[in-house]
């Protein structure tokens, strides 16, 4: 049964792994990742441009279908290698938040709905994600 997930990045990091078809979370951690079946489509949210920056994006910025069967580790080079999934990326566009926080079923009526975000990954619903996959401008892979 396919699962649909968010999953939390800064758009340039983001962009690393759209251009090496794979995602990670958490600063690589593998617990979150070992959630996430084969088959399982995953949008990003994107609060900010740049990982440490300050310019506030707030926008769902890539999605895209699993296709590994479990997580792995990269390596990156100076000791750090991090877990993680590969991905077919989807062609999308940047969807601001701020236009579905009342369309959503996860943000729906809450002043809070950023909070979940600090979790780095959670589980959100087909609807939501068909909901954000329309205003990337994109089908659900």
């Amino acid at each position: 049964m396919t699962k649909y997930w968010i999953a939390v990045a800064s758009v340039d990091h983001l962009a690393r792994g759209k251009l090496g078809g794979f995602m990670q979370v958490n600063h690589g951690k593998a617990a979150p990742l070992k959630r996430i079946k084969k088959g399982d489509i995953v949008a990003y949210y994107s609060p900010l441009k740049t990982y440490g920056g300050t310019e506030k994006l707030r926008a769902f910025t890539g999605l895209g279908r699993i296709t590994s069967e479990t997580p792995y580790q990269g390596d990156v080079g100076k000791g750090f290698k991090p877990f993680r999934h590969d991905v077919a990326w989807q062609e999308t566009h940047d969807a601001p938040i701020s236009l579905l926080l009342e369309q959503l079923e996860f943000t729906k009526g809450k002043t809070n709905w950023g909070y979940q975000f600090r979790f780095g990954l959670f589980e959100i619903s087909k609807k939501d994600l068909q909901v954000i996959a329309n205003a990337m401008q994109t089908v659900m892979v």
